[in-house]
């Protein structure tokens, strides 16, 4: 892991920062890195795709170590759209991973979204739910046209 990804997860750096070093920690099956992300507040939150919610940071490192057991996670995080402020940051994110199945690996498409607080520490991750895609977000991540509503 890099230095700079280090100090925004354990300092706070800025949403951006510490969602790379979210998903870097994702990638590398790094509880430790993954959970200096995470504010210490009791109230923190985190749904895995089609799972339950898991709240306060001793649930969600007992869900992410459970996920780590298979390795990491080959996770991309793209197309992010954002909302700051002040104090607070959403970041929905396209996340493709990379997921085996008996005809090889397949692209699986998962739509989070990540909530950020400035806290005494720093950007710290407040909340992360996580729910299936489709086939088609994973074509609009492929540069397809989007789609306004």
């Amino acid at each position: 892991m890099s230095k700079a990804r280090l100090r925004a997860a354990t300092v706070g750096g800025q949403p951006d920062e510490v969602e790379a070093a979210f998903y870097e920690a994702l990638q590398n099956a790094d509880i430790a890195q993954l959970m200096a992300c995470w504010a210490d507040e009791d109230d923190i939150v985190c749904v895995h795709p089609g799972g339950p919610r898991h709240v306060g940071n001793a649930a969600i490192r007992a869900a992410f170590e459970a996920v780590f057991a298979n390795g990491g996670i080959p996770v991309l995080a793209q197309r992010v759209r954002r909302v700051e402020s002040l104090a607070s940051a959403m970041h929905n994110v396209l996340e493709r991973v990379v997921v085996m199945t008996e005809q090889g690996p397949q692209t699986a498409c998962v739509i989070a979204t990540n909530v950020y607080h400035k806290t005494p520490q720093g950007w710290r991750l407040v909340a992360h739910h996580a729910s299936p895609g489709t086939l088609q977000d994973i074509e609009d991540a492929a540069g397809g046209a989007q789609v306004l509503h």
